[in-house]
């Protein structure tokens, strides 16, 4: 069985970053296994200096859609179950409560199947 990684927390989101996410990615995913990811087209993940992995194929969404982001289903899930209404101490305090909440719900399959469920990717599915 595979160990459980922590998750790759940032103070800010760059290209930098969505680098060492894809770096951590491919120590995680078989590289014979091919990818689709859903992605938004922020400049930090549109930048010609942004390193997909060879088995990884992004498909970008419209400009100005997070309607249609699953992931946003996530971050609002997070935030109105385990960040809202909270004081944090602290750039520390706050970087916990981002891992507990991670392994909280992120790292369970299925919640994250309902969270993040979006029709027109289930239709799209053969």
């Amino acid at each position: 069985m595979k160990p459980i990684q922590l998750p790759l927390l940032a103070p800010y989101l760059n290209t930098d970053t969505v680098n060492a996410f894809f770096r951590q990615f491919e120590k995680e995913v078989d590289p014979h296994v091919h990818v689709f990811m859903i992605w938004d087209q922020a400049g930090f993940h549109t930048s010609q200096k942004v390193k997909v992995p060879n088995n990884v194929k992004l498909i970008p969404l419209p400009p100005y859609s997070p309607q249609l982001n699953p992931i946003e289903k996530l971050w609002q899930y997070l935030r109105q179950h385990h960040w809202s209404n909270r004081i944090y101490e602290g750039y520390d305090h706050l970087r916990q409560a981002a891992n507990d909440a991670w392994h909280e719900v992120c790292l369970k399959s299925e919640k994250i199947k309902t969270i993040c469920r979006a029709k027109y990717v289930k239709s799209a599915v053969i």
